[in-house]
């Protein structure tokens, strides 16, 4: 099947930008030529080229598109449908914003939205009776910004049948009140799922409109590919009707998620899934990969950590929600399907517990080119970092999370003690170790713009400057550095280095076009660089 993008190159002229930089990824050149889709020369043979359609850079910035390689697109442009309560800065904000939705949608039995911010209740605990009071009568759902924790009223929580009686799920936690009922909290997929399990699924015109609203999204921050990073089976369904209907405009790789509690039963239906989305014939949609989490967040104390959390209100060390060897196992048999491994790792004992896996892996079954992915690595013991390299492990970081903002100082670092979260984040450490560093954004937990990220990974600082020469400066990565990590370093972990990622000739024409060249504006700027257009094999898929 041609798609609408694939007519468009085919039938579009050569294309040559001048008047400004071009980095390709490699180095720079002041001049590039697009045809058919891919980059056809560069510099003075670009120039010679006649009959060319030509675009003035304006004095601008010209370089491979931004790619994401850990992300939830589906998640992101859903929050857009519920209530309002991302920008809320209390929980009386956050109730008046459900209370108006509500009141604006009478017809819709449950009020389903995404996602507050948990530092703006004590531990990250919040009360059901605090949305009673917006919602008395229909269920209530919202997630944190986490995305593994969900606060729900009363009626959400009868709906799922959850009451002083329910046991603590397997992979959950019910935080209670004193007389054993129900907070209103659900921590991790076992307590959350039993809530999810209860709603009525969205209609699935409403889920392809969120997949457009998140290439809507992503396109307008100039990022053209994005990994989506949990998978499950209904929402393979929806990217193949929106990739039958020609309405991803970007390119997707699914990460089919993978359930420790069902995982014999999911195995066996990956391949199907994955030939499911071979037969929709879009050339912007593949599902080469398999997610597993290995751990929760350290937020609410769910990331696995090899020494116990500091606050004293639990002796533990977070949640490993594969126990033994079965991580291990369970990546042995992905591996064995051909598909790439790509593994949740918040705490230092579960970035080890998914080195471990890896290397077994390898052990059993052999080598090949498989580009294993650990995402997060917020801990890494001091024993493990060169074990990346080693191993040809990708580090997917999210550096925007690198920077001592309220989720750092209200709920993490109480968590971890000063010393250890000092060692949060080695962005810098692993990349000079040799592991193949690539970035992402986590989207929606965290902004979904690259140059945001880029920002504070080039100064570990807030918005504001703060702390002035950056947190654990050690760790500050240089510009230019920070963008290959957003570029080709994703290309590689997509299997997609000699496709897209750089400016070649011969690679597809996916490129952003910015007002400045970010290697040249300090780092708190970047934020505020104009994406003047984002192209997508040569075509203008959006300009700002």
């Amino acid at each position: 099947m041609t798609n609408d993008t694939e007519i468009a190159v085919l039938t579009a002229p050569p294309t040559l930008f001048t008047g400004g930089t071009i980095w390709t990824g490699r180095g720079d050149t002041d001049a590039v030529l697009i045809d058919g889709g891919v980059v056809a020369a560069l510099g003075d043979r670009a120039r010679q080229w006649g009959g060319a359609h030509h675009v003035d850079l304006d004095g601008g910035f010209l370089m491979p598109s931004f790619a994401d390689g850990h992300a939830h697109p589906l998640y992101g442009g859903l929050e857009a449908v519920g209530p309002p309560v991302r920008r809320c800065g209390s929980v009386d904000e956050i109730v008046r914003a459900v209370q108006r939705y509500a009141a604006d949608h009478p017809d819709e039995d449950w009020i389903v939205g995404a996602s507050y911010d948990s530092s703006l209740a004590p531990e990250g605990l919040f009360d059901a009776r605090w949305l009673d009071a917006a919602v008395p009568d229909r269920p209530v759902v919202l997630r944190a910004w986490d995305y593994h924790t969900v606060w729900c009223n009363s009626v959400a929580l009868q709906r799922a049948g959850i009451t002083a009686e329910t046991p603590e799920p397997v992979l959950g936690e019910i935080p209670r009140r004193a007389d054993g009922s129900p907070l209103g909290t659900l921590r991790e997929w076992g307590a959350t799922d039993l809530v999810m399990n209860a709603m009525p699924p969205r209609d699935e015109a409403v889920r392809v409109g969120a997949l457009g609203t998140a290439a809507d999204y992503y396109l307008a921050r100039g990022v053209t590919w994005v990994q989506d990073a949990w998978v499950e089976p209904a929402d393979v369904a929806t990217y193949v009707a929106a990739a039958r209907q020609g309405a991803l405009r970007m390119r997707f790789n699914l990460a089919l998620y993978a359930d420790p509690r069902h995982f014999d039963a999911q195995v066996t239906r990956f391949a199907e899934q994955r030939a499911l989305v071979e037969a929709a014939g879009s050339p912007l949609l593949t599902a080469q990969t398999v997610k597993f989490f290995a751990d929760g967040v350290v937020e609410n104390e769910t990331g696995a950590l090899l020494a116990p959390y500091c606050t004293g209100l639990h002796d533990h060390a977070g949640q490993r929600n594969w126990e033994g060897e079965s991580l291990a196992e369970a990546a042995r048999r992905v591996d064995e399907l051909g598909l790439q491994i790509h593994i949740h790792a918040i705490g230092d004992a579960a970035v080890r517990q998914a080195l471990d896996a890896i290397e077994y892996v390898a052990a059993q079954n052999g080598p090949r080119d498989r580009r294993p992915v650990i995402a997060h690595c917020q801990l890494v013991d001091r024993d493990d970092l060169d074990r990346f390299a080693a191993l040809g492990v990708i580090p997917n970081m999210q550096p925007l999370w690198a920077q001592l903002d309220a989720l750092m100082t209200v709920l993490t670092i109480p968590r971890l003690g000063a010393d250890r979260a000092d060692s949060q984040y080695p962005i810098r450490t692993l990349d000079a170790s040799g592991a193949p560093l690539a970035f992402g954004s986590d989207w929606p937990v965290s902004s979904g713009a690259p140059l945001d990220g880029v920002a504070v990974a080039a100064s570990r600082t807030t918005s504001d400057g703060d702390p002035p020469g950056g947190w654990t400066p050690h760790e500050i990565l240089p510009v230019e550095r920070a963008l290959t990590a957003y570029t080709a370093a994703v290309a590689h972990q997509a299997f997609a280095e000699n496709t897209w990622g750089i400016i070649e000739p011969g690679f597809s024409a996916d490129m952003v076009w910015l007002d400045r060249d970010p290697r040249l504006t300090p780092p708190l700027e970047l934020p505020s660089t104009s994406v003047v257009g984002t192209y997508l094999r040569g075509t203008l898929a959006s300009p700002a």
